[in-house]
């Protein structure tokens, strides 16, 4: 199997926030409230990026879950006409089917199903790899049609 890992450069993000989480329903739960705070502070729409977030925590908790390591989320707002979301862990070994993976499988692998929701609401999303161990899962939403 290919997949497509692709790197998105931006220029320093307008505003940002990072906060580690533990690997737990907890943890996953907390990263779908922290977004919703921050993003509606800063004055954007709310659900999109919450819908995305709660999937990818999910699989961050789920899939790339080590024993003692917390997972990382991170948002930016780049140059106020992008909302990338990332969802970092520490399990590498263990990477999602890429962009357009999903759609040729039809859906009906065991799991996965949840990044049909995040290709479905987001402009762009793909899998950063390292440094080793971690992968970053990301999402970025256009703010400006």
């Amino acid at each position: 199997m290919t997949q497509e890992i692709t790197r998105t450069e931006h220029s320093a993000p307008a505003r940002q926030f990072a906060v580690l989480l533990s690997p737990t329903r907890r943890g996953a739960r907390l990263a779908r409230l922290l977004e919703a705070a921050h993003v509606g502070e800063w004055g954007l729409p709310v659900e999109p990026a919450a819908h995305i977030v709660a999937e990818l925590a999910a699989n961050a908790v789920l899939h790339g879950r080590v024993q003692g390591r917390d997972f990382r989320l991170s948002l930016a707002i780049h140059q106020e006409a992008l909302l990338r979301i990332e969802v970092t862990d520490t399990r590498a070994d263990r990477l999602p089917p890429g962009p357009g993976a999903l759609a040729v499988t039809g859906g009906d692998a065991e799991s996965g199903r949840g990044l049909l929701i995040v290709e479905a609401l987001a402009d762009r999303w793909g899998v950063d790899l390292g440094p080793l161990p971690r992968k970053t899962v990301w999402a970025e939403l256009d703010l400006v049609p």
